[in-house]
């Protein structure tokens, strides 16, 4: 029996559109990769995994893991709503590692925009953050929040994390670089950094550590 036996855990991974006309969107360059590894090794754990994936060119497809496909914005918060709304399920953590939009089009256009157009003005509005929704409807769950970063270090991990932590009352953040290259990430809670590596394996082993002592 692994040491996440009988433990349920939901994930979401990858990133989400936003429409600008009816065949155009705005993304991010998210792969859901960090995500798919915490699900592969959640699940090696023995805990019962649940993934909201976003449009990521590589599925998972991993024996075990229930896979609730997403792309757009709406469509996630749909889930969200879905699973712990309606049918009231409960994880005792939550990985929020999706890279969710910020902004979204004030107006999308519901056709295609002319490719000839020359004089174009984007205007964007906030969106909610769904972490914070996460954390209202999910009060007893262990919540994890990412920031992906351009560059990482202690101070910037902190300080990355603090902005979270009071915006969304998460339990853990995992703060990290997007780069493939010097990659670094930390895992920190409300007061200090708990764990850190140079690779994003370590970094989900050491996250998992952590999260199997405290649910």
């Amino acid at each position: 029996m692994g040491t996440l036996a009988q433990k349920n855990i939901l994930i979401t991974c990858g990133p989400t559109w936003v429409p600008i006309d009816a065949v155009r969107v705005i993304s991010n360059i998210s792969t859901g990769e960090l995500g798919q590894r915490l699900a592969r090794e959640a699940r090696r754990r023995g805990a019962a995994v649940t993934v909201f994936e976003g449009p990521v060119e590589q599925r998972l497809t991993d024996e075990g893991i229930t896979v609730r496909p997403f792309k757009y914005y709406e469509e996630l918060m749909a889930l969200i709503r879905l699973e712990l709304v309606e049918e009231k399920k409960h994880y005792d953590a939550i990985f929020h590692a999706a890279a969710v939009s910020d902004y979204m089009i004030q107006n999308p256009l519901q056709e295609k925009m002319k490719s000839d157009q020359t004089d174009i003005r984007l205007d964007l509005v906030p969106l909610p953050k769904l972490i914070r929704s996460l954390r209202k409807i999910s009060a007893d769950s262990l919540l994890v929040g990412f920031k992906l970063e351009p560059d990482m270090s202690e101070d910037l991990a902190v300080g990355a994390a603090k902005g979270l932590f009071d915006a969304a009352y998460c339990d853990l953040v995992v703060a990290n670089t997007l780069k493939e290259k010097n990659y670094l990430g930390f895992v920190v809670d409300k007061e200090r950094i708990l764990a850190h590596d140079n690779t994003r394996q370590g970094v989900i082993d050491k996250l998992l550590d952590i999260v199997e002592k405290r649910i």
